[in-house]
């Protein structure tokens, strides 16, 4: 299973919508795909259609109760991809976990060895908590969603920075898969700037495709379903399939479910 945590500790940047819609265009080619919603305001669960009160055994339980990863994760309206969702319970977690020995460790103990799976996706908080710390520590990539605005460039130097940090003391595996460009406007002449910047500096780290601004993607949520299910001809779900085809190239070649 490759392990894959999408991460900014900037909010509002579309992590969570790029969560849904990667795992689900990942399902739809074939992949068995698990999507784990690690931030307490349970928005990727949310908008997976999974409700509020049919989350027993969910990521907090993953994390400190050592509920296996089967008894937590459950199936979702989308063929081959699973959920463990998250509940408000989780908010409590970062201070449970700060006397626990192996604190930063959790998340990786409890996918160690899970073969029901081709990619799991993290759905990490927008914080660079002990949270985001375990989603780092289990995975194997990190995608970082970076919305085109100047002040997401500043938090960005910080979270590369938290990741050279992981590597060097608690997963020296994780490595970035690539900084996808979000909430691209065109009608706007500092939304081309930072692209440019950001290209500039990152060079091939930087996915060729963009997801625009598109109210679709805004509007998917509300009904319990990514967009790529809500609108899958709208320009935010084609820039998602899109994405999916840049990231399966990136990642390692793995035998898809029949």
């Amino acid at each position: 299973m490759i392990i894959t945590a999408i991460a900014n500790q900037k909010g509002g940047v579309g992590k969570t919508t790029t969560a849904i819609n990667l795992a689900t265009a990942f399902a739809a080619s074939g992949w068995r795909t698990l999507l784990i919603d690690l931030d307490p305001q349970g928005n990727a669960s949310t908008g997976l259609g999974i409700e509020r009160d049919n989350r027993e055994n969910s990521s907090f339980e993953l994390l400190l109760d050592d509920v296996a990863l089967a008894d937590c994760s459950r199936p979702t309206s989308i063929p081959l991809l699973d959920i463990v969702p998250a509940t408000v319970d989780l908010s409590g977690a970062e201070i449970e976990l700060v006397g626990a020995i192996d604190r930063t460790q959790r998340l990786r103990r409890a996918l160690d060895g899970a073969a029901d799976y081709d990619i799991a996706f993290i759905d990490c908080p927008p914080s660079l908590g002990l949270l985001t710390l375990n989603g780092l520590a289990a995975a194997d990539k990190l995608l970082v969603p970076l919305q085109c605005e100047f002040f997401a460039l500043e938090g960005l130097s910080q979270l590369l920075q938290t990741v050279e940090q992981v590597q060097q003391r608690f997963n020296e595996r994780l490595g970035i898969v690539g900084i996808t460009l979000t909430m691209f406007d065109r009608r706007n002449r500092l939304t081309d700037q930072v692209a440019e910047d950001v290209r500039e500096v990152l060079g091939d780290l930087v996915f060729d495709t963009v997801v625009p601004r598109n109210v679709r993607l805004s509007e998917a949520p509300s009904h319990g379903v990514p967009a790529l299910v809500y609108d899958h001809n709208c320009a935010g779900s084609r820039a998602y399939m899109e994405l999916a085809r840049e990231l399966i190239d990136r990642l390692p070649k793995r035998r898809k479910a029949a």
